[in-house]
């Protein structure tokens, strides 16, 4: 009976390690690996370029004063459609108290020797009605009481204008009052009432009171790469996708490319603006970036297969794996055409019927 079970136990060993040397063996066996495969299609291949930036209005102006001093009151508002002279602003001046106090002695100067004049032509124009005087002795003493009395006008002119920046008696409109130059919509009014603004002159820019622009004239401008700009030419159409305006495209026509590029972060970029084809139903506001397409070149209804699909032997010869027999492929060297990045034109060495081997695509047989 002893023998019997130490007959039995060592064929269990046996059993086990034969089980476990085969099953070790399975499990290096690497299985077949089976690949997936498409064909070629017929279809269209368009070559684009993209250049980035944003809609601006084409004529944008700042409306600056033509005075100092203090907005004294806004008369719209950011949003607010205006037309040309429309009144934008009312400025209150502030004085220079040096050039003040000049301007009013000269204007009691001025009274001074008005004064002084009248009393020489009253009395000399009675001199020459008893005839004790000639009438040339007469006019030089009205030239002197003419010029006074002129110089008396312009030192209250003079008076007025540093007071309030107006003439007296003045028909023409007040340059206090800030009027737009264009009809178009107010875009930015960067100034409040009581803020103090700068005069527009030979030194000084000025400061802006208000933003207006026509909107209804809309440009993109934006910027392209140096390896793209030889390709692109002015009159090419661009479809124009905006951020802000999802599932929107609007036409666009390029119509200027800078001559000369500026460096961006290491790359040279060249400035280019295109006229915006606007829909009434859609308020395209200003600023807004956007993505310009330019169609370089395409090819319709040609032969075309995935990019990835390709592989090569060395720089130029690039060829693909087609199944002649399940699972069984056989290198076919190909001339290739325009390419979008995702697809390529086939010109020789394909058929719709042939069968593409997938690279990387291979899975282990179940």
């Amino acid at each position: 009976m002893k023998k019997f079970l130490k007959i039995f136990f060592a064929i269990i060993l046996l059993g086990a390690f034969a089980y476990t040397i085969y099953f070790l063996f399975q499990k290096s066996q690497e299985k077949p690996l089976v690949f997936e495969s498409q064909t070629a299609e017929i279809g269209d291949i368009i070559k684009k370029t993209t250049a980035t930036g944003s809609v601006i209005p084409r004529k944008e102006i700042e409306i600056k004063p033509q005075v100092s001093g203090i907005i004294d009151e806004l008369f719209v508002e950011e949003g607010d459609h205006i037309t040309k002279g429309s009144l934008i602003a009312r400025v209150k001046i502030i004085p220079n108290m040096v050039q003040l106090n000049e301007a009013e002695a000269r204007l009691k100067r001025a009274k001074i020797q008005l004064a002084d004049a009248q009393k020489d032509y009253t009395r000399n124009k009675g001199l020459l009605e008893k005839e004790v005087i000639s009438q040339s002795m007469f006019e030089d003493y009205e030239v002197v009481y003419n010029n006074a009395v002129q110089e008396v006008e312009t030192a209250e002119d003079n008076l007025a204008l540093i007071r309030e920046g107006q003439k007296q008696n003045a028909n023409e409109s007040s340059n206090t009052l800030i009027r737009s130059t264009i009809e178009g919509m107010v875009l930015e009014i960067p100034v409040e009432i009581g803020n103090s603004v700068i005069e527009s002159n030979t030194f000084n820019a000025g400061t802006t009171i208000a933003t207006v622009a026509d909107m209804n004239d809309m440009i993109f401008e934006g910027n392209i790469d140096e390896s793209e700009v030889g390709k692109i030419e002015e009159g090419m159409p661009m479809v124009l996708t905006i951020g802000a305006l999802e599932d929107e495209s609007f036409v666009a026509i390029l119509e200027h490319i800078s001559p000369k590029g500026t460096e961006e972060n290491g790359a040279i970029q060249f400035k280019i603006k295109a006229e915006v084809s606007l829909r009434d139903s859609i308020f395209v506001r200003a600023n807004y970036s956007a993505n310009a397409a330019i169609e370089l070149e395409r090819r319709d209804s040609v032969l075309q297969i995935k990019e990835s699909l390709l592989l090569f032997d060395g720089k130029d010869s690039a060829y693909v794996e087609i199944e002649i027999a399940p699972q069984e492929y056989e290198k076919r060297y190909l001339k290739t055409g325009l390419s979008d990045g995702i697809n390529i034109e086939i010109i020789e060495g394909l058929s719709k019927e042939d069968k593409i081997k997938v690279p990387n695509s291979g899975k282990p047989m179940q």
